[in-house]
């Protein structure tokens, strides 16, 4: 469909602001935006619509203009609901870097236009099955039950030719034109979360092009993705605009089967929350019903921490997705930035799934880091202990150099056991009798009293070694042993004692 269409459309009013020489451009498929520097989202040939929310100088519209033109731009179609007409600097800018750009009217709204469009470029078969998934985009939307994927993919495979599967990043198939195999599924994710750009064709015996459900506003490691027989650079312009109408109907099935606000997703949370706060027993037997966990043989908790990029919400349908084959559908909660899961104890070595998981993970992270602490088997009296067991192993999967890191019970040490079972309550008043004034001193006096302390143990009391490390003469750190000793009242050449400041330690 060329540019010049669109002034023929007259359901759409536009009307064309710059670039009359240019109306012979195609379009290729329509997309929304009001980010500054769309460009990465942007594969050429698309009809971009914003509604200027990007531009908060005049500046602005040269770098957002520029970007389009680069990413290969076939026009902008832009609307000011506040002022009603375009500024003049996003004007200049298109007649700058040639790019067309229609004013869109107040009075029509950026999805009517988007309708308007993709039912005219999707035409013939491809026309009556984007009906069939305007219906069903209605379907899954909440008008009426949603009947699930497969009869769209279904459709799409046996009567357009275009066999389609709709996985998530650990391989798990939700849908499918027809079964794919469990190899095939993982080399289709593995080639998803390292695809530089998308759409992506990954060339081997077969072709197969993957593209995400929700690039612009969800990472990969916790969207969806499409997957089609084929090479997507070799499509007509009508299976690229059903393709991309596809992804639309597949995120609203997924935000359909969100569990975060029905009953059992917030009764989830709330058993999290309970268990983390000590809650008594007879309050935690009603939700753990309710959310399917009846213990047999005891439960294993899952903690996971993410830093440099995944929000909590987008970590918590990581974490659910990691432990899938684990457990159709485990409690899980939202802890600060942290994210809690209990599953009832699995027959498999459940830390070796979740590593595997993690690891194939791993290369669509980015910037991002994954933490994961897994627990040994807690009975139900346990299940904060199995938490806290949990938390101390992903504080030590955050001191790995890998991306993406996992540490199971067995490998923490045993005082690290020992403290998880341990009340909160307890924990904080050791702390604070042994170590507050050090800390207190330090603060007042700058004298290193804490990281002396630490060292000092470190090198089991050894006097030279330790000096070395601190980079002090001895006479200094006998001087500072003494009064880490009159501060606290305890004798650092008695074991118990420095037993007592090495656990405190740990739990500072």
């Amino acid at each position: 469909m060329r540019l010049n269409t669109l002034l023929e459309m007259t359901e759409l009013q536009l009307s064309l602001v710059t670039g009359r020489d240019e109306l012979d451009r195609m379009i290729r498929w329509v997309i929304t935006t009001d980010l500054l520097d769309p460009g990465r989202y942007l594969n050429g040939g698309e009809l971009v619509l914003t509604g200027l929310i990007w531009r908060q100088r005049p500046e602005d519209s040269d770098r957002f203009v520029r970007g389009l033109a680069d990413a290969r731009v076939s026009a902008l179609g832009a609307g000011d609901p506040q002022r009603g007409e375009l500024p003049a600097d996003l004007v200049e800018a298109c007649l700058r870097h040639r790019m067309p750009l229609f004013h869109v009217p107040e009075t029509l709204s950026f999805a009517e236009v988007t309708e308007h469009i993709v039912r005219r470029l999707s035409t013939g078969r491809a026309s009556d099955m984007t009906a069939v998934l305007d219906r069903h985009r209605r379907l899954v939307s909440g008008v009426t039950a949603g009947a699930g994927l497969d009869p769209v993919l279904h459709m799409l495979g046996h009567d357009l030719g275009m066999p389609c599967w709709v996985l998530t990043p650990v391989g798990r198939v939700v849908a499918g034109s027809r079964p794919l195999s469990q190899s095939t599924a993982r080399s289709l994710a593995r080639g998803f979360l390292t695809a530089r750009r998308t759409p992506y064709t990954l060339r081997g015996a077969e072709r197969y092009s993957v593209l995400p459900v929700d690039e612009q506003t969800t990472p990969r490691v916790a969207d969806w993705f499409l997957a089609f027989e084929g090479a997507f650079g070799d499509w007509s312009e009508e299976r690229r605009a059903l393709a991309g109408e596809l992804a639309a109907v597949v995120a609203l099935e997924r935000a359909r089967l969100d569990d975060r606000l029905s009953p059992e997703g917030r009764i989830a949370q709330e058993l999290i929350q309970s268990v983390v706060s000590d809650g008594r027993l007879s309050d935690l037997l009603p939700r753990l019903q309710v959310t399917g966990l009846v213990p047999e043989r005891g439960f294993v908790a899952v903690a996971a921490g993410s830093h440099g990029g995944l929000r909590p919400g987008e970590l918590r349908v990581v974490v659910k997705e990691i432990l899938n084959r684990a457990c159709a559908s485990p409690a899980v909660g939202v802890v600060g930035e942290e994210v809690i899961a209990l599953i009832p104890a699995p027959e498999s070595d459940i830390t070796a799934e979740v590593r595997e998981a993690v690891h194939a993970l791993a290369p669509g992270l980015g910037a991002s880091r994954l933490a994961v602490g897994v627990s040994g088997i807690a009975p139900l009296e346990g299940l904060r202990g199995a938490i806290e067991e949990a938390r101390h192993a992903r504080r030590m999967a955050e001191g790995q150099a890998e991306r993406g890191a996992v540490v199971g019970h067995d490998e923490l040490a045993t005082h690290v056991l020992l403290l998880a079972s341990v009340p909160d309550d307890v924990r904080h008043m050791f702390r604070v009798r042994l170590l507050d004034p050090l800390r207190d001193y330090d603060q007042v006096h700058r004298a290193d009293l804490v990281r002396t302390l630490e060292a000092f143990l470190l090198v089991s009391g050894s006097w030279t070694k330790c000096a070395e490390i601190l980079h002090v003469h001895v006479n200094t750190l006998r001087y500072r042993i003494q009064r880490i000793q009159d501060l606290t009242g305890r004798n650092l050449s008695r074991l118990e004692d420095r037993v007592d400041f090495f656990l405190a330690l740990r739990l500072g």
